[in-house]
């Protein structure tokens, strides 16, 4: 498990390979129409078109529609875990970071037309053997991980117990937030996990 000390690393450590110019058109193009319009309703044929490239240069570049669904999300992945690094780390070590992260999921939300591009992509992939299952799951586990980093340093009691309580509050604010069009949902998140800090300080 990674450190809090390790946020900037682990935000982007072998996430997203190196690509050629033809490969993150590519990718720019998928990422865009897979969030936007979902992942089954989007073909190679528009991927290709989007990106000015064609789909034996899609294929060749990444194998498969899925394995690029894959590092659509591989890379989105990197990009939140970004933005979330960067707003705690700008917090003081302790119980502050903790609500940090509902800060920057509010702030993160604010940028995005269709919530979690994660629950998205398994309401269209779940149950499936699908490459972006393990994606998704990781991107879960990191922010559960998260949270139980960040109450161990701010010396919280049961810091996993804390952790499961508030990467709940977390996953269901962003769910209520979009799909429930209630984004002052987030405020009353952050509220509830600061009564579970408090509790367990």
């Amino acid at each position: 498990m990674a450190t809090v000390e390790s946020l900037s690393e682990i935000a982007g450590v072998h996430l997203v390979p190196e690509l050629t110019p033809a490969g993150r058109r590519l990718l720019d193009a998928a990422s865009e129409l897979f969030y936007e319009h979902g992942i089954r309703a989007v073909g190679v044929d528009l991927i290709a078109e989007r990106a000015g490239t064609t789909k034996k240069t899609l294929y060749d570049r990444f194998g498969s529609k899925d394995e690029l669904v894959a590092l659509y999300l591989r890379r989105r992945a990197h990009r939140v875990r970004a933005h979330v690094a960067a707003r705690v780390e700008g917090v003081p070590p302790g119980r502050e970071r903790l609500l940090a992260v509902y800060d920057a999921l509010e702030s993160w939300l604010r940028a995005q037309s269709r919530g979690c591009g994660f629950v998205n992509a398994y309401a269209e992939v779940g149950g499936t053997d699908h490459p972006a299952i393990a994606v998704i799951r990781a991107e879960k586990a990191w922010t559960r991980e998260l949270f139980a980093d960040l109450a161990r340093d701010a010396g919280l009691a049961e810091p996993d117990q804390v952790a499961a309580e508030l990467h709940l509050l977390y996953e269901g604010a962003t769910v209520v937030a979009t799909a429930g069009g209630d984004p002052s949902i987030l405020t009353a998140a952050r509220k509830a996990a600061a009564r579970v800090v408090a509790a367990a300080a």
